[in-house]
């Protein structure tokens, strides 16, 4: 029980797991996580801190990253659903720069595995959602990064929650003022 099954993207170390889920008339049970099963599929690393966050439809939180104690991150959403984001930051990489987003939602439940030296973000697409993810580092509030929700050179294909445009989008005072990839660059 609790096999997993692991789509690689086109942006390597990107990975969208979707659990096995077992249900009958009572409901449904799935492992949301077993070690044994993602080292198997290459995932091999320790979480140190699960988060949890509630947005409500419109809200665009990212694009976020840590500089000095960079994490890996597990994420999936418990209710709602969102679209996740995951822009590459890892210097010399070939696809430096590129994004890759991932329709995450409690009825698909699929997991979008996102290693160090990403941005990640995601929108909220339903009336509300549950995003929780697991890390490889603890959050230092010092360290945070973000890039531009919105910076052309990405060109990020945000899908705007129904009835919704870009100036609707609920986004924090913080998240308002990152600059663009063209400033992180090295």
């Amino acid at each position: 029980m609790g096999k997993i099954t692991v789509e690689t993207c086109e942006i390597e170390g990107l990975k969208v797991i979707t659990p096995a889920v077992f249900g009958d008339e009572r409901g449904y049970f799935m492992e949301t996580y077993n070690y044994n099963d993602y080292k198997e599929a290459g995932i091999d690393m320790e979480f140190v801190q699960d988060n949890q966050s509630s947005s409500k439809k419109g809200v665009l939180r990212g694009l976020h990253f840590q500089i000095n104690y960079p994490q890996d991150k597990l994420v999936r959403v418990v209710s709602g659903e969102v679209y996740d984001v995951a822009v590459d930051l890892r210097e010399g990489s070939p696809t430096y720069g590129q994004w890759h987003g991932v329709l995450l939602s409690a009825e698909n439940k699929k997991q979008f595995f996102i290693p160090k030296n990403f941005a990640h973000g995601f929108v909220v697409l339903s009336e509300s959602a549950e995003f929780a993810y697991k890390c490889t580092d603890f959050y230092h509030p010092n360290d945070e990064g973000g890039l531009a929700w919105n910076d052309p050179e990405i060109g990020v294909d945000w899908p705007m929650p129904e009835g919704m445009t870009e100036k609707d989008l609920i986004i924090s005072e913080k998240d308002q003022h990152w600059g663009g990839i063209c400033e992180y660059r090295k």
